[in-house]
């Protein structure tokens, strides 16, 4: 996959994209991130990529000409279905189905924002989807598109060490993730539970569901709103809630 992002401070991205999983993915070649700045295609002495909003009111926003110079620039450079993405408040949440969407794609070209925004004209002319990490506000899209870039990722095939890893993620099966523990057994009076180290398989994997369901219905009861429960899972959250009570 390959991925290039529009930004104004194109150390953020690079900086971000040498440590832990996508570090090793950008370094065996298994995914290709750069970072562009607009500033390389303003035509002014001063590179100015922002001015003063019509209507008055607060703030800057990005200029249509040089943002769509190097956007254009940079899907020009990607396969062919590379999808041009631009991070906003606005957006379509980022899911775990999302992530799933944008992981077949062969390149993303990902438009960070700044200040108050980018001229809507560039937004409804050059860009195919707007997608938002959550119901808040940053300073602007770059750390969205590194959130947005770690997540698809590490869902590429060869990533993970372990293939599994990223299948037991958190929202992988529509569910949140049950507890994880390590040594030693027993911390003061806190003991891992008896099941994790019998070495039943089966009942490893029964207590694993069982808690995954648990925290999804206490934590993220929307998420299980969402999902149609087999005969299993539905006496397994029985037994979880009885175990509450």
């Amino acid at each position: 996959m390959q991925i290039s992002v529009i930004t104004l401070f194109p150390e953020l991205i690079s900086s971000v994209i040498q440590i832990g999983v996508l570090g090793r993915a950008v370094e065996r070649g298994q995914v290709g991130v750069q970072a562009i700045s607009p500033r390389e295609f303003a035509s002014d002495p001063r590179r100015t990529v922002d001015d003063r909003p019509f209507g008055g009111g607060p703030g800057m926003v990005l200029k249509v000409e040089p943002t769509r110079s190097a956007l254009r620039a940079a899907s020009a450079a990607l396969p062919a279905g590379s999808r041009r993405i631009y991070l906003g408040a606005d957006g379509t949440p980022l899911t775990q189905a999302k992530v799933a969407e944008l992981a077949g794609l062969p390149g993303m070209v990902l438009l960070a924002g700044r200040y108050e925004g980018v001229d809507e004209r560039l937004l409804s002319t050059e860009v195919d989807e707007t997608i938002s990490i959550g119901d808040y506000v940053l300073s602007g899209g770059e750390l969205p598109a590194l959130v947005l870039i770690d997540a698809v990722v590490r869902t590429l095939p060869g990533v993970l060490g372990d293939e599994e890893s990223a299948q037991q993620d958190s929202f992988m099966a529509g569910l949140l993730d049950w507890p994880h523990y390590t040594r030693p057994e027993q911390i003061e009076d806190l003991r891992v539970p008896d099941v994790l180290i019998g070495g039943n398989h089966e009942a490893i994997r029964r207590w694993r569901l069982k808690q995954a369901l648990g925290r999804t219905w206490l934590r993220r009861p929307d998420l299980l709103a969402a999902k149609v429960l087999d005969a299993e899972q539905q006496a397994l959250l029985a037994e979880f809630k009885a175990e509450q009570r």
